[in-house]
């Protein structure tokens, strides 16, 4: 019995890894120092001419992404006032610009602090003393740095199809890298833009915060930026609090290439932690498991491989071992994830499942098609069993079996055949809108172009199942691809309000490509598609405005309920304009006006 379980230990690490080893290895430093690609032309240097040979800076925009060889165009913004409310997270864009090189090119961020105030209250006179926003604490910050981008399909109506010819496509080098440093070179006639992300702590006085930006290079005078920092009265709940419905799917098998080490070791968990840790504080509520081999046939750079072993025993039976997914499992709930567990996929891109055969010695594939009877044996012990494991481990009531994509007539025999050997086990789906299925979908995610019937939406409401919409490739606007304008992803919060939705589901959030902090390019879609993060647990510009998306879908939660409960009918009133700003008809162009707009007003009430 002893050797069987040894055996079955190195069939463990062979399906559920893909290794043929265990040995230790070393692990690789993304966070390390990297050089930037660079663009083969030189720089034409007329757009220069009007400047000083020494370095420039300026407050930017977070609307931007400014490019690395022009200067920016009228930024000379030494002051910025940015408007938050307590234990909200908000951002800040510096630009730096030089004619000739510069070395060691460091900034600073100071304490925000207030000043003290001296009150009349009941004829006695009160200080209110110095508060603080951390910079060591509450003030997160980087260079930007640059990446390989590419371009919408020729006929600007989306981001989907081969992509293996680099050289078919416009590429350029694009902004979108926020790495955690302080001090870099900056090149002879280029740019360099820095971001500051300030999380306002909960606690924090209401008032007005002040500090400095410092930029030092030897040779020059020191250059300050003023940075001022409005928090109000209203309080922004925690992110494991927040109603809005995020899923953006994890792989942590990019992980363990990225980083070289050995899926589900001790190492690999290790590694994943701060990024997942980085994800629960965006709200994210999903887990996502892969259940079967490569439900996505394959098509990332890093193949899912399945988180549950499938073994038929030389007597016929099946035997199927749940190691790997408690441990995954276990671990994303120890990060802070903890809602949902979303498992993939009963209905695979390529109907063949792959199991390990005891008579023969051997990995197999099986192909199979839902609603047939060998289908329904090979899936309906499984269920069974994952139904009492699930239960036996708290789970049950908050897994689904996911689809992502598939013909309404499988998910229907899907459906039928859950509901048969797994009864309440939940159903969720990622694709179009099927009236004949909608109420037998627990977790439903329709394409940005759709929308739920009013009614439906409401007895969804009222029965407590999920109701959110989705991009991909698909869709050129709004998108988070790398040359996507960055008020897109702080725009897809403002839709799901807009929409009525209850959140919203990207299907990637850390499938690197090759080179992930060199090109974002990927040979099936559009640039920036796989991916929202940076190896090294570097941010980008399109995570930090997405999660500003959803801060204001938490925000105007807030305040309606808080109009409700007042019965305030202007409150109420002004809620329903700000969101007329919101108008999909008017992207791309538009995004950052409606969005800045929205805010603006909604940081008024």
């Amino acid at each position: 019995m002893t050797h069987y379980k040894q055996l079955f230990s190195i069939l463990l690490i062979i399906i559920c890894t893909g290794f043929t080893h265990s040995a230790a290895q070393e692990i690789k430093d993304p966070s390390a120092p990297y050089s930037e690609p660079t663009l083969p032309q030189s720089v034409a240097s007329s757009a220069w001419s009007s400047y000083k040979s020494g370095l420039n800076s300026s407050w930017g925009s977070t609307d931007i992404r400014y490019p690395q060889t022009l200067p920016p165009k009228d930024t000379q913004a030494k002051t910025l006032t940015l408007t938050a409310w307590q234990g909200e997270r908000v951002n800040a864009q510096f630009v730096l610009w030089a004619l000739k090189e510069m070395k060691n090119v460091t900034y600073t961020v100071s304490d925000l602090k207030t000043t003290k105030q001296t009150i009349r209250r009941k004829r006695r006179k009160i200080t209110i003393p110095v508060s603080y926003i951390s910079a060591a604490t509450q003030i997160t910050s980087g260079y930007v740095r640059y990446v390989w981008t590419d371009e919408l399909n020729k006929d600007k109506k989306g981001g989907c199809g081969d992509r293996s010819d680099k050289t078919a496509w416009d590429s350029s080098l694009v902004a979108d890298v926020i790495d955690p440093i302080q001090t870099i070179d900056i090149d002879k006639q280029t740019t360099r833009p820095g971001w500051i992300t300030i999380q306002v702590p909960p606690t924090a006085n209401p008032g007005t915060y002040s500090g400095t930006v410092t930029i030092k290079t030897a040779g020059e005078k020191d250059q300050k930026l003023n940075l001022q920092l409005i928090v109000k009265d209203h309080l922004l709940p925690e992110p494991e609090e927040w109603s809005f419905h995020l899923d953006l799917w994890q792989t942590p098998y990019a992980v363990a290439r990225v980083y070289g080490v050995e899926p589900w070791s001790e190492e690999h968990f290790k590694v994943m932690r701060p990024y997942m840790t980085q994800l629960a504080r965006a709200g994210q509520k999903v887990i996502t498991a892969s259940i079967t081999y490569m439900p996505w046939n394959g098509q990332t750079e890093d193949p899912f491989n399945t988180m549950v072993t499938w073994m038929k025993k030389a007597d016929g039976t099946w035997y199927y071992d749940f190691t790997v997914f408690d441990k995954w499992v276990e671990f994303m709930m120890s990060c802070g994830i903890d809602k949902q567990i979303n498992c993939y996929s009963m209905i695979p891109w390529r109907l063949s499942f792959q199991y390990y055969d005891q008579a023969t010695n051997s990995m197999k594939m099986m192909p199979l098609t839902p609603g047939r009877s060998e289908y329904n044996t090979f899936w309906g012990s499984m269920l069974q069993e994952f139904a009492a494991h699930l239960k036996a481990k708290g789970w049950f009531d908050i897994t689904t079996i996911g689809v992502d994509e598939r013909p309404m007539e499988q998910m229907r025999e899907v459906i039928l055949l859950v509901k048969e050997v797994a009864p309440d086990l939940k159903v969720s789906l990622a694709g179009n809108y099927h009236p004949e299925i909608e109420k037998d979908i627990y977790d439903y995610c329709i394409t940005s172009g759709e929308k739920f019937p009013e009614e439906v939406k409401q007895r969804r409401d009222s029965e407590k199942k999920i109701s959110t919409y989705y991009t991909c490739c698909a869709e050129a606007y709004p998108n988070t691809f790398t040359f996507s304008a960055p008020a897109e992803a702080a725009f897809i919060g403002w839709f799901a309000l807009k929409g009525k939705f209850d959140g919203y589901l990207r299907w990637a959030y850390n499938s690197w490509t090759a080179e992930p902090l060199k090109d974002t390019r990927f040979r099936q879609w559009a640039a920036g598609d796989t991916y929202l993060v940076y190896p090294g647990y570097r941010s980008s510009i399109r995570f930090e405005r997405l999660i500003e998306g959803i801060q204001a879908y938490e925000k105007y939660r807030v305040l309606k309920t808080e109009a409700e409960d007042k019965r305030d009918k202007y409150a109420l009133k002004r809620l329903e304009e700000i969101l007329n700003y919101i108008q999909w008809d008017l992207l791309p162009g538009e995004a950052d006006e409606m969005v800045n707009k929205a805010t603006k007003e909604m940081n008024k009430l």
